[in-house]
């Protein structure tokens, strides 16, 4: 594998290799981009094929984070933390504890958080060693569990662009065909079913779909059916790649917004729906409200502000749309688009103040 090739070709920063014979530690810590400021992204556990495997997934996630938290506004880069392992057999205490000590090392300029693979239990062993970790429990300051703020973050979303396609953002009335009801699609559902929305939903847990109908009165429906329900909405929010070649003629949804991650199988699905004319919420964009609410612990966490940065994830949708329009481009480019155009003006700004007069000796010569 072509390590530097791969860093010079997206512009990472730097790589860590982090491992601990006595514990059993292997993790990889990739830090993609710091211009807003200091890398935070979670720390996924999982059985890799291969160390290659484990290194391209640590890379892309970073990237991602990059832009995800560029687009939620925040003052914090894009980084991300594999460990190569079995979440439910390779866990101890000492190879967190190891890795606190990783992140320490890095002085802050990573800051971690749960993901696949890892819990809250996992983070407070790690907040033993280092303060430079989000996602740990109530106890020591920390948000608690962050699906019910991203579902407020994508109800939100989901507003704005409904807004851009039926010219009002009020759901009362519209329906949603929600894939998958767990814990984020729960609470998205009782807002939607609060303000009136008709819900259609699946999902592979029978029990998770009867809550669902008994609380909010949903319909119920096959997995395979989703995508072909009459509805307003399609709000994917639970597997990635959803949106293919095998879906979209079957979706008769005016817009796309749901919590999901990777909704798009390939880019060119986010052009083909761009061409029959739904509007699509990126998926980075929409369901940002999670790490909008854990970066707020990093100012001593306050649920009313948290809550009022994840009100944000409205405008932030309205922007992505506006720069769609401005520039003919899909929504998911104009994303894109968004993040990489405030991190340029960042990037430029902080530039004026790097010069000294080392820097200005060296330009003359």
């Amino acid at each position: 594998m072509e390590i530097f090739k791969n860093l010079e070709q997206y512009d990472y920063e730097q790589i860590v290799f982090c491992q601990d014979k006595q514990s059993g530690l292997k993790a990889i810590i990739a830090i993609h981009d710091t211009t807003l400021g200091p890398a935070l992204g979670g720390t996924r556990m999982w059985t890799y094929a291969s160390e290659e495997a484990a290194i391209e997934d640590a890379l892309r996630l970073s990237r991602g984070m990059t832009y995800k938290n560029a687009a939620a506004g925040l003052n914090l880069g894009g980084g991300k933390t594999v460990i190569i392992g079995d979440p439910r057999k390779d866990k101890n205490e000492e190879m967190f504890r190891a890795f606190g000590r990783y992140i320490q090392g890095l002085n802050g300029r990573y800051i971690t958080a749960e993901d696949v693979g890892t819990t809250v239990a996992d983070m407070d062993l790690i907040h033993e060693e280092t303060d430079y970790v989000t996602g740990i429990s109530p106890a020591f300051g920390s948000s608690g569990n962050p699906s019910p703020v991203t579902a407020f973050g994508v109800y939100r979303g989901m507003k704005a662009a409904a807004k851009e396609a039926f010219g009002t953002d009020s759901l009362e009335g519209k329906v949603v065909a929600v894939q998958g009801v767990g814990n984020v699609a729960y609470n998205l559902c009782r807002h939607l079913h609060e303000e009136g929305a008709k819900l259609i939903v699946t999902d592979i847990n029978k029990e998770s779909v009867q809550r669902a109908v008994e609380e909010f009165g949903a319909k119920a429906v096959d997995p395979d059916e989703i995508y072909g329900v009459e509805c307003d909405i399609y709000a994917p929010c639970a597997l990635g790649a959803v949106i293919n070649d095998e879906t979209i003629p079957q979706i008769k949804a005016k817009v796309i917004a749901g919590a999901a991650n990777n909704q798009l199988k390939d880019t060119k699905h986010g052009d083909i729906i761009h061409e029959l004319g739904i509007v699509y919420a990126p998926d980075y964009v929409i369901n940002a409200g999670g790490v909008i609410n854990v970066a707020d612990e990093l100012y001593g966490y306050n649920s009313e502000r948290a809550l009022k940065k994840v009100e944000g994830v409205y405008n932030n949708i309205e922007k992505v749309i506006s720069i769609a329009k401005r520039d003919g481009i899909p929504t998911y480019k104009a994303a894109d688009r968004m993040a990489e155009e405030r991190i340029e003006r960042m990037r430029n700004s902080r530039s004026q103040f790097l010069l000294n007069e080392r820097h200005i000796l060296n330009r003359r010569r």
